[in-house]
Protein backbone atom coordinates (compact mmCIF):
# COMPACT_ATOMS: atom_id res chain seq x y z
CA UNK A 1 0.00 0.00 0.00
CA UNK A 2 2.78 2.32 0.76
CA UNK A 3 4.13 1.66 -2.64
CA UNK A 4 1.14 2.77 -4.64
CA UNK A 5 0.99 5.95 -2.81
CA UNK A 6 4.04 6.78 -3.11
CA UNK A 7 3.43 6.01 -6.98
CA UNK A 8 0.41 8.06 -6.85
CA UNK A 9 2.28 11.51 -5.21
CA UNK A 10 5.84 11.12 -6.07
CA UNK A 11 7.95 13.92 -5.03
CA UNK A 12 11.41 15.52 -5.97
CA UNK A 13 13.36 14.04 -2.90
CA UNK A 14 12.41 10.84 -4.13
CA UNK A 15 13.91 10.52 -8.12
CA UNK A 16 13.02 7.07 -7.87
CA UNK A 17 9.41 7.81 -7.13
CA UNK A 18 9.18 10.00 -9.79
CA UNK A 19 11.03 8.28 -12.26
CA UNK A 20 9.15 4.77 -11.42
CA UNK A 21 5.16 7.40 -12.08
CA UNK A 22 6.56 8.77 -14.91
CA UNK A 23 7.08 4.73 -16.50
CA UNK A 24 3.65 4.07 -15.33
CA UNK A 25 2.28 6.83 -16.95
CA UNK A 26 4.30 6.47 -19.96
CA UNK A 27 3.79 3.05 -21.07
CA UNK A 28 0.22 3.10 -19.52
CA UNK A 29 0.83 0.22 -17.31
CA UNK A 30 -1.72 -1.50 -14.39
CA UNK A 31 -2.90 1.64 -12.42
CA UNK A 32 -1.63 4.82 -14.62
CA UNK A 33 -5.60 5.87 -14.83
CA UNK A 34 -5.63 5.49 -11.05
CA UNK A 35 -2.54 7.16 -10.51
CA UNK A 36 -4.02 10.37 -12.87
CA UNK A 37 -6.68 11.05 -11.10
CA UNK A 38 -5.34 10.81 -7.75
CA UNK A 39 -2.20 13.33 -8.43
CA UNK A 40 -2.22 16.45 -6.60
CA UNK A 41 -1.52 18.67 -9.04
CA UNK A 42 -0.36 21.82 -8.80
CA UNK A 43 -1.33 24.31 -11.44
CA UNK A 44 0.91 27.09 -10.63
CA UNK A 45 4.25 25.31 -11.24
CA UNK A 46 5.59 27.03 -14.42
CA UNK A 47 6.19 25.15 -17.95
CA UNK A 48 8.79 26.61 -20.19
CA UNK A 49 8.79 24.90 -23.68
CA UNK A 50 11.33 24.96 -25.96
CA UNK A 51 11.28 24.23 -29.45
CA UNK A 52 13.55 24.43 -32.59
CA UNK A 53 15.12 22.73 -35.78
CA UNK A 54 17.50 20.42 -34.66
CA UNK A 55 20.95 21.33 -34.54
CA UNK A 56 19.59 25.02 -32.99
CA UNK A 57 21.21 24.08 -29.60
CA UNK A 58 18.24 23.63 -27.83
CA UNK A 59 20.08 20.84 -25.15
CA UNK A 60 22.71 22.84 -24.51
CA UNK A 61 20.63 25.89 -24.26
CA UNK A 62 18.93 23.80 -21.34
CA UNK A 63 21.80 22.98 -19.69
CA UNK A 64 23.03 26.41 -19.38
CA UNK A 65 19.70 27.72 -17.90
CA UNK A 66 19.88 24.87 -15.42
CA UNK A 67 23.13 25.83 -14.57
CA UNK A 68 21.44 29.73 -13.48
CA UNK A 69 18.07 27.88 -11.59
CA UNK A 70 19.97 25.55 -9.57
CA UNK A 71 21.85 28.60 -8.09
CA UNK A 72 18.81 30.56 -7.23
CA UNK A 73 17.53 27.31 -5.36
CA UNK A 74 15.28 26.38 -7.93
CA UNK A 75 14.01 22.64 -8.55
CA UNK A 76 14.00 20.93 -11.86
CA UNK A 77 12.42 18.76 -14.11
CA UNK A 78 13.04 18.67 -17.66
CA UNK A 79 11.24 16.43 -20.21
CA UNK A 80 13.20 15.98 -23.64
CA UNK A 81 11.49 14.72 -26.21
CA UNK A 82 13.47 12.88 -29.07
CA UNK A 83 12.06 11.89 -32.60
CA UNK A 84 11.32 8.46 -33.54
CA UNK A 85 11.68 6.45 -36.28
CA UNK A 86 8.20 5.30 -38.18
CA UNK A 87 9.47 2.38 -38.83
CA UNK A 88 11.36 0.78 -35.76
CA UNK A 89 10.20 3.15 -32.91
CA UNK A 90 13.85 3.59 -32.19
CA UNK A 91 14.68 6.79 -30.18
CA UNK A 92 17.40 9.17 -30.41
CA UNK A 93 18.49 9.60 -27.19
CA UNK A 94 21.96 10.68 -27.99
CA UNK A 95 22.11 14.38 -27.64
CA UNK A 96 21.11 13.76 -23.50
CA UNK A 97 24.86 13.85 -23.17
CA UNK A 98 25.14 17.68 -23.33
CA UNK A 99 23.33 17.83 -20.00
CA UNK A 100 25.09 14.89 -18.29
CA UNK A 101 26.87 17.45 -15.94
CA UNK A 102 23.46 17.68 -13.80
CA UNK A 103 21.95 14.17 -14.14
CA UNK A 104 23.54 13.55 -10.51
CA UNK A 105 22.69 16.72 -8.81
CA UNK A 106 19.65 16.36 -6.15
CA UNK A 107 17.66 19.36 -7.29
CA UNK A 108 17.48 18.25 -11.38
CA UNK A 109 15.26 15.78 -12.38
CA UNK A 110 15.84 15.08 -16.52
CA UNK A 111 13.79 12.22 -18.43
CA UNK A 112 13.87 11.74 -22.20
CA UNK A 113 11.06 10.22 -24.13
CA UNK A 114 10.14 9.20 -27.39
CA UNK A 115 7.54 11.13 -29.93
CA UNK A 116 6.15 7.50 -30.15
CA UNK A 117 5.09 8.14 -33.66
CA UNK A 118 3.65 11.30 -32.62
CA UNK A 119 3.24 13.11 -36.32
CA UNK A 120 4.31 16.95 -34.27
CA UNK A 121 7.14 17.07 -31.52
CA UNK A 122 5.73 15.91 -28.81
CA UNK A 123 4.75 12.26 -27.08
CA UNK A 124 1.47 11.41 -26.70
CA UNK A 125 2.22 11.08 -23.16
CA UNK A 126 3.48 14.40 -22.55
CA UNK A 127 0.44 16.18 -21.02
CA UNK A 128 0.42 13.42 -18.86
CA UNK A 129 4.10 13.38 -17.56
CA UNK A 130 3.85 17.02 -17.12
CA UNK A 131 1.15 16.69 -14.80
CA UNK A 132 3.18 13.96 -12.73
CA UNK A 133 6.03 16.48 -12.21
CA UNK A 134 3.56 19.21 -11.37
CA UNK A 135 2.55 17.10 -8.64
CA UNK A 136 5.78 16.19 -7.12
CA UNK A 137 6.67 19.37 -6.22
CA UNK A 138 9.22 20.57 -8.45
CA UNK A 139 9.90 24.57 -8.68
CA UNK A 140 9.96 25.03 -12.68
CA UNK A 141 9.51 22.64 -15.54
CA UNK A 142 11.36 22.46 -18.97
CA UNK A 143 9.87 20.78 -21.38
CA UNK A 144 12.27 20.86 -25.21
CA UNK A 145 11.14 19.34 -27.91
CA UNK A 146 12.10 17.93 -31.50
CA UNK A 147 11.43 21.19 -34.14
CA UNK A 148 10.20 19.33 -36.68
CA UNK A 149 7.31 19.58 -38.99
CA UNK A 150 4.36 21.39 -37.12
CA UNK A 151 5.68 20.31 -33.92
CA UNK A 152 6.39 23.68 -32.67
CA UNK A 153 2.75 24.61 -32.43
CA UNK A 154 1.91 21.59 -30.22
CA UNK A 155 4.29 23.18 -27.75
CA UNK A 156 1.98 25.47 -27.10
CA UNK A 157 -0.50 23.13 -25.58
CA UNK A 158 1.46 22.57 -22.68
CA UNK A 159 3.81 25.70 -21.96
CA UNK A 160 3.37 28.72 -19.67
CA UNK A 161 6.12 30.22 -21.78
CA UNK A 162 6.99 29.45 -25.39
CA UNK A 163 10.54 29.68 -26.82
CA UNK A 164 11.35 29.40 -30.24
CA UNK A 165 14.87 28.65 -30.90
CA UNK A 166 16.81 29.97 -34.08
CA UNK A 167 20.31 30.18 -35.77
CA UNK A 168 21.72 32.44 -38.08
CA UNK A 169 21.82 29.86 -40.84
CA UNK A 170 18.05 29.37 -41.20
CA UNK A 171 18.32 33.02 -42.75
CA UNK A 172 17.77 31.49 -46.24
CA UNK A 173 14.38 30.14 -44.72
CA UNK A 174 13.49 33.26 -42.24
CA UNK A 175 10.35 34.07 -44.96
CA UNK A 176 8.81 30.67 -45.21
CA UNK A 177 8.62 31.13 -41.34
CA UNK A 178 5.04 29.26 -40.75
CA UNK A 179 2.51 32.03 -38.92
CA UNK A 180 1.22 29.48 -36.45
CA UNK A 181 4.93 29.75 -34.63
CA UNK A 182 4.51 33.50 -34.37
CA UNK A 183 1.10 32.62 -32.78
CA UNK A 184 2.96 30.64 -30.29
CA UNK A 185 5.78 32.26 -29.61
CA UNK A 186 6.19 34.36 -26.18
CA UNK A 187 9.84 34.84 -27.52
CA UNK A 188 12.95 34.02 -29.54
CA UNK A 189 16.38 32.59 -28.68
CA UNK A 190 19.12 33.24 -31.83
CA UNK A 191 21.33 30.95 -30.50
CA UNK A 192 24.94 30.97 -31.89
CA UNK A 193 24.84 34.51 -32.37
CA UNK A 194 28.43 34.66 -32.49
CA UNK A 195 28.50 33.80 -36.28
CA UNK A 196 28.51 35.65 -39.41
CA UNK A 197 25.21 37.17 -40.37
CA UNK A 198 23.25 37.04 -36.85
CA UNK A 199 22.70 40.81 -36.80
CA UNK A 200 21.33 40.41 -40.34
CA UNK A 201 19.49 37.26 -39.53
CA UNK A 202 17.56 39.42 -36.40
CA UNK A 203 17.36 42.27 -38.20
CA UNK A 204 15.17 40.08 -40.69
CA UNK A 205 13.37 38.41 -38.28
CA UNK A 206 12.25 41.57 -36.53
CA UNK A 207 10.68 42.52 -39.67
CA UNK A 208 8.97 39.21 -40.16
CA UNK A 209 7.81 39.51 -36.82
CA UNK A 210 6.51 42.97 -36.65
CA UNK A 211 4.05 41.90 -39.87
CA UNK A 212 2.64 38.79 -37.76
CA UNK A 213 2.35 40.13 -34.87
CA UNK A 214 0.67 43.13 -32.95
CA UNK A 215 2.81 43.08 -30.15
CA UNK A 216 6.62 43.45 -30.04
CA UNK A 217 8.02 39.90 -28.85
CA UNK A 218 11.98 39.48 -27.49
CA UNK A 219 14.53 38.41 -29.02
CA UNK A 220 17.64 36.88 -26.98
CA UNK A 221 20.82 36.45 -28.71
CA UNK A 222 22.73 33.76 -26.95
CA UNK A 223 25.47 31.50 -27.40
CA UNK A 224 24.66 28.61 -24.99
CA UNK A 225 27.75 26.69 -25.20
CA UNK A 226 29.95 29.60 -24.10
CA UNK A 227 26.86 30.58 -21.67
CA UNK A 228 26.51 34.03 -23.26
CA UNK A 229 23.12 35.92 -22.85
CA UNK A 230 21.84 32.73 -20.33
CA UNK A 231 21.08 35.34 -17.62
CA UNK A 232 18.56 37.55 -19.53
CA UNK A 233 17.34 34.50 -21.26
CA UNK A 234 16.52 33.10 -17.22
CA UNK A 235 15.24 36.14 -16.26
CA UNK A 236 12.76 36.17 -18.53
CA UNK A 237 11.73 32.42 -18.17
CA UNK A 238 11.38 33.82 -14.29
CA UNK A 239 9.50 36.65 -14.58
CA UNK A 240 6.76 34.71 -16.57
CA UNK A 241 4.35 35.97 -19.35
CA UNK A 242 2.38 38.90 -17.60
CA UNK A 243 -0.55 38.57 -20.46
CA UNK A 244 -2.99 36.43 -19.88
CA UNK A 245 -2.77 33.35 -22.21
CA UNK A 246 -5.60 34.07 -24.64
CA UNK A 247 -5.34 30.59 -25.75
CA UNK A 248 -6.19 28.92 -22.06
CA UNK A 249 -9.97 27.19 -23.03
CA UNK A 250 -8.33 26.14 -26.17
CA UNK A 251 -5.66 24.55 -25.12
CA UNK A 252 -8.00 22.84 -22.30
CA UNK A 253 -9.95 21.85 -24.81
CA UNK A 254 -7.53 19.73 -26.63
CA UNK A 255 -5.69 18.68 -23.66
CA UNK A 256 -9.26 16.91 -22.91
CA UNK A 257 -9.76 15.66 -26.69
CA UNK A 258 -6.01 14.43 -26.65
CA UNK A 259 -6.73 12.08 -23.46
CA UNK A 260 -10.30 10.79 -24.52
CA UNK A 261 -8.58 10.13 -27.74
CA UNK A 262 -5.60 7.91 -26.08
CA UNK A 263 -8.25 5.97 -23.84
CA UNK A 264 -10.31 5.25 -27.14
CA UNK A 265 -7.12 4.15 -28.65
CA UNK A 266 -5.27 2.32 -25.98
CA UNK A 267 -7.13 -1.13 -27.38
CA UNK A 268 -5.27 -0.65 -30.57
CA UNK A 269 -2.19 -2.88 -30.84
CA UNK A 270 -0.35 -1.40 -33.85
CA UNK A 271 2.30 -4.41 -34.44
CA UNK A 272 -0.85 -6.65 -34.68
CA UNK A 273 -2.75 -3.97 -37.17
CA UNK A 274 0.62 -4.38 -39.35
CA UNK A 275 0.30 -7.74 -39.40
CA UNK A 276 -3.66 -8.08 -39.85
CA UNK A 277 -3.16 -4.99 -42.97
CA UNK A 278 -0.37 -7.44 -44.31
CA UNK A 279 -2.88 -10.43 -44.52
CA UNK A 280 -5.40 -8.26 -45.75
CA UNK A 281 -3.91 -6.72 -48.15
CA UNK A 282 -2.93 -9.89 -50.45
CA UNK A 283 -6.48 -10.00 -51.01
CA UNK A 284 -7.09 -8.40 -54.53
CA UNK A 285 -10.50 -6.79 -53.37
CA UNK A 286 -8.23 -4.77 -49.91
CA UNK A 287 -9.91 -1.26 -50.15
CA UNK A 288 -7.87 0.53 -47.12
CA UNK A 289 -11.02 2.22 -46.05
CA UNK A 290 -13.62 -0.45 -45.76
CA UNK A 291 -10.97 -1.83 -44.06
CA UNK A 292 -10.50 0.14 -41.58
CA UNK A 293 -14.13 1.10 -41.17
CA UNK A 294 -14.60 -2.39 -40.61
CA UNK A 295 -11.56 -2.90 -38.16
CA UNK A 296 -12.72 0.09 -35.74
CA UNK A 297 -16.21 -1.62 -35.73
CA UNK A 298 -14.75 -5.24 -34.50
CA UNK A 299 -12.97 -2.87 -31.54
CA UNK A 300 -16.47 -1.62 -30.59
CA UNK A 301 -18.40 -4.66 -30.59
CA UNK A 302 -14.99 -6.34 -28.83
Amino acid sequence: MAGTMQLIQPHYTDFRSVARALTVVENNLAGAAQLLKNLHINNSTPVTGITGPPGAGKSTLVNAVIDILVQKGKKIAVLAIDPTSPFNFGSLLGDRIRMSSHFNHPDVFIRSLATRGSLGGLSAKTIEMTDVLKASGFDHIIVETVGVGQSEVEIAGLADITLVMLVPEAGDEIQNIKSGLMEIADAFVINKADREGADLFINNLKKVIQQGKNIKLPIFKTVASKKVGIEALTDFILAGVKTKNSRHELLLTQKVYNIIQQNRMADIDKKKLQLDIAKAARSGTFNIYRFAADYVGKQVNG
